[in-house]
């Protein structure tokens, strides 16, 4: 008599590691997919900027790596048989050039008056304009319309009705207090490029000043006024704090601005007397197109751009860190 036996098997520990492997491959392999379509996502979503990467390449960083090229090479458009590699020659002869010496410190000098001048003046009228009054639009319109004229014809019009030494009204009003006639653009010509660039900037500085103005939380304001601070400490405690981000890119843009001037400096004083008012965007254009020195102007504009960037870098870490700062508190 046969004994049945039991030919069922225990198949739970061997069933279970092809389980747990059978689900883990397709969760694996979803995984590459979902990784693998994020990846597809992005790239279609960078691809509408890659013409307008493509032209900021062309348009800047071509002509840079050319502009560097040329530094490093003699070439003198009047002497073309003389065009060979001298390496870093063209820099070193930069630091003993005078002329660019007192362009580069004129540069500094317009800048750091333009930038100052134009904040403080555009900080005032946008306190000004930022409280209700009668004809308010119309102020704040008249008060921009220098900034929407182009900079040649409000370089002219500082220079020939304005400044001009024979008929011009400054002097017209000098005159009704017993003063004689100035020849302001030879004798003052960094003052009078100064008052010209001021005039233009100071409505930009007004328009970023006044919006970070109007972005100010009344609540706060109020809860200030209620503590009983006056004007002043409410100003100097609430409203400047809050103007800082405003107050750096203010200065931050209009000293990349400012630092490339060629319009006023062209029509105003045609960087006279002698080299007296040159900066060094005018500078590089004498060398380039009046002395056709392509080495020696291609170095001075390396050397410009690096600094603009340097600078530019440095002012850009104090905004994202006041931005960051301001987003903790």
């Amino acid at each position: 008599m046969s004994v049945p036996t039991d030919t069922r098997t225990d198949t739970s520990s061997t069933s279970r590691p092809g389980a747990s492997s059978g689900r883990a491959g397709p969760a694996g392999h979803d995984h590459r997919t979902a990784r693998a379509a994020a990846r597809a996502e992005a790239r279609r979503r960078r691809l509408p900027l890659l013409p307008a990467l493509l032209f900021v390449i062309v348009c800047t960083q071509v002509p840079f790596l050319l502009t560097i090229w040329y530094s490093l090479r003699s070439r003198n458009l009047l002497r073309p048989e003389g065009d060979q590699f001298v390496g870093l020659q063209n820099f070193a002869d930069l630091f003993i050039d005078s002329t660019f010496r007192t362009a580069a410190l004129n540069s500094v000098l317009i800048t750091l008056g333009c930038v100052a001048v134009s904040v403080l003046l555009g900080l005032g009228l946008a306190l000004l304009l930022d409280r209700e009054f009668a004809g308010r639009g119309v102020v704040r319109t008249l008060l921009i319309t220098p900034f929407l004229i182009m900079p040649v014809a409000g370089a002219m019009l500082w220079s020939i009705s304005l400044f001009n030494p024979t008929y011009g009204l400054v002097n017209w009003l000098i005159g009704l207090i017993g003063l004689g006639p100035v020849d302001w653009t030879s004798q003052h010509p960094i003052f009078s490029i100064l008052v010209a660039l001021v005039w233009q900037w100071t409505p930009f500085m007004m328009l970023l000043l006044l919006a970070g103005l109007q972005s100010q939380s009344k609540d706060v304001l109020e809860a200030a006024s209620i503590d009983g601070a006056g004007p002043l400490k409410t100003f100097l405690f609430v409203t400047l704090p809050h103007l800082r981000f405003y107050l750096e890119l203010s200065v931050l843009l209009g000293a990349i601005y400012v630092v490339n001037t060629f319009d006023h400096i062209y029509l105003m004083t045609a960087g006279g007397p002698g080299t007296a008012s040159a900066n060094l965007p005018f500078y590089i254009y004498q060398r380039a197109f009046l002395g056709f020195d392509i080495g020696q102007s291609a170095a001075m504009g390396v050397v410009t751009v690096i600094a603009t960037i340097v600078i530019s870098l440095l002012a850009l870490r104090l905004i994202f860190r006041s931005i960051n700062s301001k987003e903790q508190s």
